[in-house]
């Protein structure tokens, strides 16, 4: 008789036979009932709705939405194939939002088909599909079928939205305005459907946009034939971003209309920088200071388990996989190996910007080695292949809990060069550094590490502008999700470039903790032992509790003041590492719990 892992085994040959090709998505008969309720009880696919299941995995939390939201396009296009055949579309309002790039979830999709019944489907996580019975279909040649889904076609999506789109949505209408080459598919539609008003704020929209030739050629056009066009801004005031750019992929024109749309908003909250700095060794020395700090809340936003005392260890080279199976096998030594390597290339990078290279420059050439040296020692250990180094990803890519999806990999090769050419001619180190940070992680050019990218990103263009570097703490992790949610998503840069700037205005300070009297007290209602730091003409009040003693430094059973005293400057160490990081009460003091000096953080991975 089969063991029931045999069985399960058994189940996931048949389930692999139906992902060939990437497919995540099946109808329930695709499986056996057995197969199925075996692959559900172990979590290796999740129902939708009645009759329909995704690929799943016994690693997903409950209330995870990844493998919804990388689901969802592939579930509405097969849905929507086995109820409707081709009989069915998209939107013209979300066609030309997927044509202008926009990547984002949306709430609810609606499906346009004859076939309809006016009817909403409730799905996953707060997501519908609306099928809208429609009369007819329309003319082949105004759809086109992009990854399974019918769309229209980018003119004759622009056509048939209502004008009010270009002014709700103007960097989609703007993306896909700017990637027509001329005018003609554009009249051709304007004209045989008589569409006067349309030709009026579609000559208005070409000629805002710095495109006045075509805008003429369509008002000529329509008065030629007798139409009398009456020429309208479809946009609202401030809504024009940037100058006329030739035609170019889809995703090169967002990235530059975001670009431009954003700026002015982070000039205005960003506190003034000081300028390249004169004392360049002090810069460089300070960097290496906060390394440790920087270091541990980088990867722990990312969920590795590391610790200052693992931090160290690699720092000092301690690090010992070809001796020590554990430190071989250890996904998070791995990483802080990793974290070690690149923080050097990047350090060096910083080195040459306040030598006064050009930081945007530097960091198009550089970047790709912060990343191979970010991943070596899983190469090295023969955790991910080598091929993994190459260059920048080639299949999509999701964020847990968020709405947001990143650009199709195909868009990637388009939209990097066009990144870092907005990074180096950008004048302003307070752009560079907030929206160098946001787009990167917008792209998601890497198939991990991300988030560490973009947060290396960041400093070293905060050093063009003599910022000092800045630790983004695990603690801010939620705020910082949401912030970044709020460009990807809402276009919003204002939470993100303030929370960038809170966290600058701290290093700018340039606060430093010694201990020339520390006065230290054992706290017995609160457990703690109480010691005094100064910050200049500030004294801050620091403590480590009983807990952290008796885990770390063998306090159980012995007054803990003497076990304090023992290990003054281990204590003192990381109650600096920590307010220099800014990770203090909200009170401004300093409190050093046992999860400091040994924590795992459970936080979103691949960010």
């Amino acid at each position: 008789m089969a063991t029931p892992n045999e069985k399960l085994a058994e189940s996931l040959d048949a389930l692999k036979a139906l992902q060939e090709g990437g497919r995540r998505v099946f109808r329930s008969d695709d499986l056996s009932r057995v197969h199925r309720e075996r692959l559900v009880a172990n979590g290796f696919v999740q129902e939708v709705i009645r009759g329909w299941l995704i690929s799943c995995s016994p690693s997903v939390r409950d209330g995870d939405s990844t493998p919804w939201y990388a689901s969802f396009w592939e579930f509405c296009a097969r849905y929507c194939n086995e109820r409707f055949g081709e009989a069915w579309h998209l939107s013209p309002e979300q066609s030309l939002l997927l044509h202008g790039e926009r990547t984002v979830i949306p709430e609810q999709v609606v499906v346009n088909s004859p076939k309809g019944t006016n009817n909403t489907m409730k799905l996953l996580f707060g997501t519908s599909l609306y099928d809208l019975k429609v009369p007819e279909m329309p003319a082949a040649a105004d759809l086109v079928v992009r990854d399974g889904l019918r769309l229209f076609s980018p003119v004759t999506a622009l056509v048939r939205v209502p004008e009010s789109f270009f002014s709700r949505h103007p960097i989609e209408a703007q993306v896909v305005l700017g990637s027509l080459t001329d005018a003609s598919d554009v009249l051709r539609l304007l004209l045989n459907g008589g569409h006067s008003a349309k030709a009026g704020y579609f000559a208005g929209a070409f000629r805002q946009t710095g495109r006045p030739k075509l805008a003429d050629e369509i008002v000529s056009a329509m008065k030629g034939a007798g139409y009398d066009v009456r020429e309208s801004n479809p946009f609202e005031a401030g809504q024009i971003v940037g100058p006329p750019r030739r035609a170019a992929a889809p995703i090169v024109g967002r990235v530059a209309m975001m670009w431009e749309s954003m700026r002015g908003a982070i000039i205005k909250t960003f506190p003034a920088g000081p300028g390249l700095p004169k004392d360049k060794d002090g810069y460089l020395r300070f960097i290496d200071e906060i390394y440790q700090s920087d270091a541990y809340h980088s990867l722990s936003i990312e969920g590795y388990s590391v610790t200052p005392a693992l931090i160290e260890r690699v720092r000092q080279g301690d690090w010992d996989p070809e001796h020590h199976e554990d430190d071989r096998k250890s996904r998070d030594a791995l990483a802080a190996r990793g974290y070690w390597l690149a923080f050097q290339k990047v350090k060096a990078t910083v080195a040459e910007v306040i030598a006064g290279g050009n930081a945007g420059a530097l960091a198009r050439t550089a970047h790709k080695d912060w990343y191979r040296e970010l991943f070596q020692p899983c190469v090295a250990a023969g955790l991910i292949e080598a091929g993994a180094l190459a260059g920048y990803r080639n299949s999509p890519v999701y964020l847990r809990t968020s709405r947001y999806v990143p650009p199709r990999w195909e868009a990637v090769r388009d939209a990097m060069p066009a990144f870092f050419d907005l990074l180096e001619k950008e004048t302003e180190p307070s752009v560079r550094a907030v929206l160098g940070h946001w787009l990167f992680g917008y792209i998601h050019p890497y198939p991990d590490g991300n988030g560490r990218m973009a947060r290396f990103l960041m400093n070293a263009m905060l050093a063009s502008g003599g910022y000092p570097w800045t630790v983004i703490r695990v603690s801010d992790r939620n705020s910082y999700l949401r912030a970044l949610d709020s460009a990807s998503i809402d276009m919003d840069i204002n939470p993100f470039s303030a929370f960038v700037a809170k966290r600058v205005q701290w290093s700018l300070e340039q606060h430093d903790l010694r201990f020339p009297a520390p006065d230290e007290s054992y706290v017995f209602d609160r457990m703690v032992v109480v010691f005094w730091g100064q910050d200049g003409e500030t004294r801050v009040r620091c403590a480590i509790s009983r807990e952290a003693l008796d885990d770390h430094f063998g306090g159980d059973d012995k007054d803990k003041l003497e076990v304090f005293r023992a290990n003054r400057r281990a204590i003192e160490r990381e109650a600096r590492r920590k307010y220099l990081a800014g990770d203090t009460e909200p009170d401004g003091s300093v409190l050093i719990r046992t999860g400091d000096l040994r924590r795992s953080v459970d936080v979103r991975g691949g960010l």
